[in-house]
């Protein structure tokens, strides 16, 4: 559950060009609800989801994610309860890395990390298993490089990865 209350966010306060882009934002998602948020051009789509990101910090209000106030964490931290697929194809994976790499990366957000092998023949398995259902044949490709990908191939990777 995403809960978001009274959220304010002003860019550039007191300037001439100040903006205010969230404006006293109450919004719930339920657990397991897709949502689509449909605005124009700056009418703060993206604030809004690099505020529950932790991205932007909003001015003031609360954000919780699953009963747990989040406000004041960090992104990293917050990491471990969000993930998004960016609008732009090439944010949010690594072009030199693999398929299965980003992959692994993507799947050690929020947990503490060490050096050991990051892909193993279970977690290679488990990759190939997730992008088969994606049906792009992508699944026999997972030692490719991301940036050999098309932009609506690493879309759909990002949607596995996140």
């Amino acid at each position: 559950m995403i809960r978001l209350e009274r959220i304010r966010v002003t860019f550039h306060p007191g300037s001439a060009v100040e903006t205010r882009a969230l404006r006293d934002l109450q919004l719930t998602v339920p657990a397991g609800e897709f949502v689509t948020v449909i605005g124009s051009n700056g009418a703060g789509k993206s604030t809004l989801l690099n505020v529950i990101a932790g991205e932007t910090r909003a001015d003031s209000g609360r954000i919780l994610i699953d009963e747990s106030d989040v406000t004041g964490w960090s992104t990293a931290r917050r990491s471990a309860l969000v993930a998004r697929v960016f609008q732009d194809p090439l944010a949010g994976s690594c072009e030199n890395l693999t398929l299965q790499e980003n992959l692994a990366l993507a799947s050690c957000r929020g947990h503490r990390r060490s050096l050991r092998p990051a892909v193993n023949h279970d977690r290679h398995n488990d990759f190939r298993h997730r992008i088969a259902q994606l049906g792009l044949g992508l699944d026999h490709r997972l030692n490719d490089r991301m940036g050999l990908l098309s932009g609506g191939q690493r879309q759909a990777v990002s949607l596995v990865m996140a």
